[in-house]
């Protein structure tokens, strides 16, 4: 960052930067209208990967959240046949804060139905989903830059695919298994690079994974659970595991529950092992830095519920309800993921 002096008047160029590191987020809106100079160093990735080095990023938990829609017509309201709408909600874990993501421009009243949600170097994109008007598949990929605080266009899906797997890693983020237009689970993987917006097909995996999950954990994407076109429902308890060094796919037995559906809160860690959020109905489960946050119930008609697990590695594990949710967030979360800005 060589090309970034004096960026504070009367102070050297080190000490600018240090002040201007310590910046929260929420102040980067500003100041990237004080001065060009400014501008150029708050938006370059070498400022981001400067932050993250030196502990000056946050983790915020990104949400697909249903919120209160208005009925539209006098049978609406009569039926309650409003669908649900979804907005994505940021939570911070530390300030306890609640807010949300402008809608994406292409969908404004709501985001694609079943869109997948994953985040890669500060940035948060969202993958394919159904129309809210049509229920057609859709292959667009839209991109968060929180840095600037808008939303571009990334390039399609390579193919039409609905509850895949996903997960994000070494600039890249990885997609596999859901199913196509027609239903028919898939095996087939690629990887998106937001910085080049291309895609990139990976090997296959060596078996269908229809509604499976996905997440990276180290150096691989797991993808966990699913089941092939002939055995819908009837999830699987094995998981692939991508090295994604070398490309290469390998099987482990026995990772999950069989039969139950592992979409939205499955947390793996560096050892290979599976974590239970706690939970049995309506879960997600998003990992924020050292803690968990997870939302759900009990058991069938228990109330639904925010939760931070702040210890779950052994006895000690508990969850603390979050007591104080805005109004306006305490809707449905379908899916989430965690975004370090």
């Amino acid at each position: 960052m060589d090309e970034f002096i004096e960026l504070i008047p009367g102070l050297p160029s080190e000490l600018g930067l240090e002040c201007l590191t310590r910046l929260s987020n929420s102040s980067h809106r500003v100041a990237l209208r004080v001065c060009n100079q400014w501008r150029r160093l708050f938006l370059s990735d070498e400022f981001y990967s400067h932050r993250k080095n030196t502990g000056h990023t946050r983790k915020v938990a990104c949400l697909v959240q249903a919120h209160e829609q208005q009925p539209h017509s006098e049978f609406d309201k009569q039926t309650g046949s409003t669908p649900p709408s979804y907005d994505i909600t940021v939570f911070d874990p530390e300030s306890m804060s609640w807010d949300r993501v402008d809608p994406v421009p292409e969908y404004p009243s709501g985001l694609p139905l079943f869109c997948q949600l994953t985040s890669c170097e500060g940035k948060l994109v969202v993958m394919g989903g159904w129309d809210p008007a049509s229920y057609e598949p859709l292959t667009a990929v839209f991109v968060y830059d929180f840095r600037m605080n808008i939303w571009w266009r990334g390039k399609d899906m390579p193919e039409k695919r609905s509850f895949f797997a996903t997960g994000s890693g070494y600039d890249r983020v990885f997609v596999a298994g859901g199913h196509d237009e027609n239903k028919n689970a898939l095996k087939t993987a690629w990887a998106y690079g937001p910085k080049i917006d291309e895609w990139t097909m990976l090997a296959p995996m060596s078996q269908d994974r229809d509604e499976c999950e996905g997440t990276v954990v180290g150096g691989e994407f797991w993808v966990v659970s699913g089941y092939a076109t002939e055995s819908q429902g009837m999830f699987d308890d094995s998981a692939e595991v991508l090295d994604i060094g070398s490309g290469q796919w390998r099987r482990v037995e026995g990772v999950w529950e069989a039969g139950r559906c592992p979409r939205s809160c499955v947390d793996i860690r560096e050892n290979g092992k599976v974590v239970d959020p706690g939970l049995r109905i309506g879960v997600c489960s998003v990992r924020v830095g050292s803690r968990k946050w997870v939302t759900g119930s009990e058991y069938e008609g228990a109330p639904y519920g925010f939760y931070l697990v702040e210890n779950d590695e052994g006895q000690n594990r508990k969850l603390n309800k979050i007591s104080s949710v805005p109004d306006g967030f305490a809707g449905f979360v379908q899916s989430g993921c965690c975004v370090e800005i």
